[in-house]
């Protein structure tokens, strides 16, 4: 056998499994970014879902913190009658 049969062999029996091997795990964490990628855009699409009642909510808060404002300074008052 001539030396380019010798590392034609070794080419085939050694080194393309190897590359057959890393190409593998190289495309199972393709695979897995893929995935990740896609739960990622269902979360994202299902957030901006709840995003449009946001406003609404905030109305709500300031709302509720007039009245709580209101009443505590009616407390504050009293008891700075009492007290004082």
């Amino acid at each position: 056998m001539s030396l380019w049969a010798v590392g034609n062999l070794i080419l085939l029996v050694a080194v393309v499994p190897i590359l057959v091997a890393l190409l593998n795990r190289v495309l199972a964490a393709l695979e897995r970014i893929r995935a990740a990628s896609a739960d990622i855009l269902a979360g994202g699409v299902a957030l901006a879902g709840e995003v449009n009642e946001v406003p609404q909510l905030l109305a709500t808060t300031d709302a509720t913190i007039k009245d709580v404002a209101s009443g505590a300074v009616r407390y504050a008052g009293s008891v700075g009658k009492l007290l004082g």
